[in-house]
């Protein structure tokens, strides 16, 4: 867990969709694979932290390059 940590407060995106019949699927768009759902939008973006977290550990284990979340541009 403490190897994961810095990277689980990293501002990742996440994106939550709906669909009527399966409920809230999230995924992490800079890794690959990262998805999770619920039948609520908490409970998916529950569920997708601790995806995360078991993500980094098989990356990290495996020494995988891990990659970083996308650039946001900041207007102002």
């Amino acid at each position: 867990m403490k190897k994961t940590t810095p990277y689980l407060s990293l501002p990742y995106t996440i994106e939550l969709k709906h669909d009527a019949e399966d409920g809230w699927f999230v995924r992490v768009k800079e890794l690959p694979g990262c998805m999770s759902q619920g039948d609520s939008a908490a409970e998916a973006l529950t569920m997708i932290r601790e995806a995360m977290q078991g993500w980094l550990t098989v990356a990290l284990e495996q020494n995988m390059t891990i990659p970083e979340p996308h650039k946001r541009l900041h207007h102002g």
